[in-house]
């Protein structure tokens, strides 16, 4: 089936990355029904063998429940949001509810051999339900001829700001497919959330490297940017929104730019400049290979200092060992890969670094992975990505001697047991933080908020408090997170009050001088030094969760994962009375002063007054 292709009047040509590109289309649409083809064999397994549904003729556009499913990293997921938005503002719904939904939409992964299994149950499921199917995201686009494809309506990574089409035409029966790439969907696309006070916003697709194992660059291709002006705008835009959160996302933030002539440092500071003065809004910058944000060092760094951006950076080192990173065609060093996080480390305080590692590449030694583990315990980091090596079809890594599984699995448990030895927040009770609220546990008790360095931080309190920004005091911590006290609420979204006592505390042991909006920091001021960022400032003290799901094998990279982990039976009880602290906060009365004293005196002298008046005046 060949893919559809857009007749653009007067031959077209490519709008600047970030802008709508004005199309005025006929669109051919391939026709099960009208196209011959062989016989398949006799397999009840196949959708070609049975007949396309009849067409609808009294089928109501944008009347229909789609059933909308997500695999992957956080670029699939603004994708998905970017669809949604689509398809809502055309009428449809979007619902979680896959049995009672018309059609199926599914946005999948290619990373790692769990999700592409994940997604072909999910796709039998769907044809056994005889349910119309949309897939979308990088399998199709990067191996279009799977089997599990044939007679499956597909949009491609590019072509997503079509799906209303793809949509439509398959709720009639035809199978679609639009996969060839044109330019890069606009960022002012429709969207709906997932988490309102969060924008994920795509900087760039695609990367430069070449890594042996990677088929994600099969399906998102080489380096495309969006322009500076065209982010900064989406940014203006969220924020006026009320998103409290704005994740870059991209296969490699630090690449960002090189095919337009500018970089990564440019970008930052102009999304900077363009957020809240207020720092009611946070930056946190996404994943980033060590080659390319090497050069920029100093600039990240100080970009990381300042009050409006996460001390927090996702840097993937995959391996120990320079002979399997030479294999991974990492284009870096176990040396280089030191200098980036001692460097960070160095020049912003509170700096919390996540990283990946992949056990067993076909040829790894029990030397190679022992020096995985030596760096792994050397730098302790918070969260660590640990998966196994999956071959990926395609990839140079696939035709290499693979290790035995056996010794693979083995390797896995071995560093996630060292991982899981580390107690990161240790130190942290008693501490003072900032946290910006933005989201609902699991549990559905309490609160996440996240400190500058992206620790997560578990607190009780009403629903008011999403979007807002508190100081805490941390009362206990935990394993993957830490458990705090709602102190001081520095933003207007909430209308809870905070009991005196607690603000005379919070001006007594505010730890950081960041931490306070209106309080001055070198690493923010109007014209700072490269190296502004001294030891007494954006002074963090903490390290970054890492929820249960990304200790283990073949855990997700989704940074969302962070509000989904549960907390323990004996982590709730330990904070059962802090429901209570805010729940009286607006039962109790504050304490008179001498000066509200004196104002109810004399109003009280002048009512006898104004009586004994009366009364002479009476008699």
């Amino acid at each position: 089936m060949e893919d559809i292709e857009d007749l653009l009047v007067g031959g077209g040509g490519a709008a600047p990355p970030g802008f709508r590109l004005p199309i005025t289309a006929a669109v051919g649409i391939n026709k099960t029904t009208t196209k011959k083809k062989k016989k398949p064999p006799n397999n009840n397994n196949t959708l070609q063998q049975q007949p396309p549904p009849p067409l609808n003729h009294h089928h109501v556009p944008g009347t229909q429940t789609i059933f909308l499913k997500t695999f992957g990293c956080s670029h699939n997921q603004s994708d998905s949001e970017y669809m949604a938005g689509q398809l809502s503002s055309f009428g449809y719904a979007i619902s979680d509810d896959a049995e009672g939904a018309d059609l199926w939409l599914i946005n999948t992964c290619t990373v790692k051999s769990p999700s592409q299994s994940a997604m072909d149950t999910l796709i039998s499921k769907c044809k056994s339900a005889k349910k119309p199917l949309v897939v979308a995201g990088c399998v199709p686009q990067g191996s279009k001829d799977l089997k599990e494809l044939e007679g499956v309506s597909i949009v491609g990574v590019q072509q997503i700001d079509r799906v209303v089409e793809v949509v439509e035409e398959t709720l009639k029966g035809h199978e679609v497919r639009l996969l060839n790439r044109k330019t890069l969907p606009a960022l002012d696309l429709p969207k709906v959330r997932k988490n309102k006070f969060v924008e994920i916003l795509p900087i760039n697709v695609g990367c430069l490297g070449a890594c042996t194992y990677c088929k994600t660059k099969h399906a998102r291709g080489h380096l495309g940017s969006y322009t500076v002006d065209s982010l900064v705008g989406r940014v203006k835009s969220v924020v006026d929104d009320g998103v409290k959160e704005i994740w870059l996302s991209s296969e490699d933030t630090g690449a960002y730019g090189r095919d337009i002539g500018v970089n990564l440092p440019i970008l930052l500071n102009a999304i900077v400049a363009a957020l809240p003065s207020d720092g009611s809004t946070m930056l946190r910058i996404g994943m980033t290979n060590p080659p390319y944000i090497l050069e920029h060092l100093k600039e990240i760094a100080h970009i990381l200092c300042h009050p409006c951006v996460y001390s927090f950076l996702h840097v993937p080192v995959q391996s120990g060992s320079d002979a399997i990173l030479t294999a991974m065609n990492r284009e870096y060093t176990v040396g280089e890969f030191r200098k980036v996080v001692d460097t960070l480390t160095e020049l912003v305080p509170g700096m919390q670094i996540a990283t990946d590692i992949i056990c067993g590449f076909p040829g790894e030694t029990d030397v190679d992975f022992a020096e995985t583990v030596n760096l792994i315990k050397e730098y302790k980091f918070s969260q660590v990505h640990i998966s196994q090596f999956y071959p990926r079809p395609g990839t140079p890594a696939a035709r290499m001697k693979k290790v035995a599984s056996n010794v693979v699995k083995k390797r896995s448990r071995e560093l996630t047991s060292v991982f899981e030895s580390f107690t990161p927040y240790n130190g942290m009770e008693g501490k003072i933080e900032r946290i910006w609220i933005t989201d609902i546990a699991t549990d559905q008790i309490h609160l996440v908020g996240h400190t500058k360095g992206y620790v997560q931080v578990l607190v009780v309190g009403p629903n008011s408090l999403l979007g807002s920004s508190a100081m805490v005091k941390i009362t206990s911590v935990g394993r993957w997170s830490v458990f705090g006290d709602v102190i001081e609420i520095l933003t207007e979204s909430s209308d809870v009050t905070i009991p005196s006592e607690n603000k005379d505390t919070i001006n007594k042991e505010r730890s950081s001088p960041c931490s306070n909006q209106e309080d001055a920091c070198a690493c923010s001021s109007a014209q700072p030094e490269p190296f502004a960022c001294e030891s007494n400032c954006c002074n963090i003290a903490a390290t970054d969760p890492a929820p249960e799901a990304q200790s283990i094998q073949n855990a997700p990279t989704n940074p969302s994962l962070l509000s989904r982990r549960k907390p323990s039976p004996t982590m709730v009880e330990t904070e059962s009375n802090t429901n209570q602290k805010l729940a009286t906060s607006n039962v109790h009365g504050h304490d008179w002063g001498l000066l509200d004293t004196a104002l109810i005196g004399g109003i009280f002298i002048s009512f006898l007054t104004i009586v004994a008046l009366f009364l002479y005046v009476g008699s």
